[in-house]
């Protein structure tokens, strides 16, 4: 491993941490330490996969999270997981700078979002990663434009 310098720069105008990785070029060893930097700072939820096994995730890897009978099916770029907690619990829990709720039983991750228009009828089609399509329901396009636009 390289040789790693680290220095501290006191800045009152920051509101949150920021960290920038200098290096010669953005090898592998530099997308580790940036992977490993970005995990401090993301939330951590429990959930569980397909087997029962108990798992902790990233939230920043979570491209939606939606009800599926009583369990919350998390979608995530490593796969699928569940969780009992309710979506409206777990949406207090997320960071909501990162997700906001497209319908009464779904929520995104807009980090995830590769695409969005609105269709004739007034629906807002969303592309996630991973391929996935979702649509919006109409009573939450005004938060979700207030989000990307700062509007209603």
């Amino acid at each position: 491993m390289k040789k790693i310098k680290v220095r501290f720069e006191k800045d009152g105008a920051l509101e949150h941490i920021e960290v920038v990785v200098r290096a010669p070029e953005r090898d592998a060893e530099t997308e580790e330490v940036i992977r490993r930097i970005s995990d401090l700072g993301s939330r951590k939820i429990t959930v569980s996969d397909d087997m029962g096994n108990t798992c902790v995730i990233a939230e920043d890897g979570i491209i939606s999270v939606s009800v599926r009978g009583k369990k919350l099916q998390i979608v995530s770029d490593e796969g699928n997981y569940y969780s009992q907690t309710a979506l409206q619990r777990l949406e207090r829990e997320l960071d909501e700078d990162k997700f906001v709720r497209i319908s009464r039983y779904e929520i995104v991750n807009i980090n995830k979002i590769r695409k969005f228009d609105f269709t004739l009828g007034g629906t807002l089609r969303i592309e996630l990663e991973k391929g996935l399509t979702t649509w919006a329901s109409r009573r939450c396009i005004p938060v979700i434009r207030k989000k990307f636009y700062g509007k209603e």
